[in-house]
């Protein structure tokens, strides 16, 4: 039996950076079985908002049957009783507890600027765990729940990545002068994580990782930077300020046997439609895919084509200093994806 991927293109510039995405890898023969799902906000919206989920059922369905899925950006109303968003629905759901942005900087786009590291940040507790309540109609309370078990499998996974990439430093982000309790248990945690392994361990709170990321992001190349749910968040936004474009960051959310597959950006619902989005981080998303479900040489010729594109200049869009089109940029990668194929 064939592997099997659930597609969800998602809401505003989703479908058209998704569209991208699939037409890169049918270009490249990809052969895994690609299933098109709904999920998102636009079709809660089409459905009256009575659905308790933005993804319906049919969906869900299918996401249980396939081997993996890939979510195309997609909106989170901020209204009280609206639903959870679709990535922390799935990543409860399939327990993907590993969100992953590895982050490194194009030579063309930051000269004078080296950084290259991978984001881990735990993706089923914390703060967004979701757990709120009104105390009174004046005050509220959010409950940031972070389990030994949660952080002991979350922080494995991220030194089990740092063996695998030869990666030498972990860097465990956390405010535990103050979360004492909490982040003590995350901390006991990646202290038992790299025992044996001859990973160097170190720690740093989370303001001052904020300073030194804009500061001397260089002193965190070849590390793994680990934390919980918001403080990752946090500072995996801003790395990706420092990369240039948050439209270039690609990610996973992985757990013991699922994975989803995203762009680190939102659904910019302003761009819809006007094909011009860079369709970077979507199309990196989609190659990482391609290599979960077993096709490596696809996933090296994408990343190598787009690298390319990227560093030559002349076909991109226009947060990264081009003028091409969503459509141009994704012919370009596709060209160059196709010629190293070849070979």
């Amino acid at each position: 039996m064939g592997k099997k991927a659930a597609v969800m293109k998602g809401d505003g510039i989703g479908p058209e950076v998704v569209d991208s995405m699939l037409r890169v890898l049918k270009e490249c023969n990809s052969q895994f079985e690609i299933i098109l799902c709904e999920a998102g906000s636009e079709q809660w919206d089409k459905n009256g908002r009575k659905d308790k989920s933005y993804i319906p059922d049919d969906t869900m369905r299918i996401l249980e049957e396939s081997d993996a899925c890939f979510k195309g950006p997609t909106t989170t109303i901020p209204v009280p009783g609206a639903p959870r968003s679709v990535a922390v629905t799935l990543r409860q759901k399939f327990e993907l507890y590993s969100n992953i942005r590895p982050t490194k900087t194009f030579e063309s786009l930051t000269p004078g600027r080296s950084l290259d590291c991978v984001c881990f940040r735990e993706a089923t507790e914390g703060l967004y765990s979701g757990v709120e309540t009104l105390v009174t109609k004046d005050a509220a309370i959010a409950i940031r729940k972070i389990t030994r078990h949660g952080c002991d499998r979350f922080l494995g996974a991220a030194v089990k990545w740092a063996q695998r990439y030869k990666m030498k430093k972990m860097v465990a982000i956390t405010k535990r002068n103050i979360l004492k309790q909490t982040d003590g248990i995350f901390w006991e945690s990646a202290q038992r994580a790299v025992e044996g392994t001859g990973i160097e361990l170190s720690e740093i709170y989370i303001d001052n990782m904020a300073q030194q990321m804009v500061v001397a992001p260089e002193q965190f190349n070849g590390a793994v930077l680990a934390s919980t749910n918001l403080f990752m968040d946090i500072i995996s936004e801003l790395a990706s300020g420092l990369v240039g474009s948050i439209g270039l960051i690609y990610s996973a959310n992985m757990g013991n046997d699922f994975a989803m597959f995203e762009a680190a950006h939102g659904s910019a619902p302003q761009f819809a439609g006007q094909d011009k989005v860079n369709p970077t981080a979507t199309v990196l998303s989609g190659a990482w895919m391609a290599e979960y479900l077993g096709e490596q040489d696809i996933r090296d010729a994408i990343f190598t084509a787009t690298e390319q594109v990227i560093n030559e200049g002349k076909t991109t869009t226009w947060d990264i200093g081009g003028s091409s089109s969503t459509t141009q940029m994704t012919d370009a990668i596709i060209f160059r994806a196709r010629q190293i194929l070849k070979k």
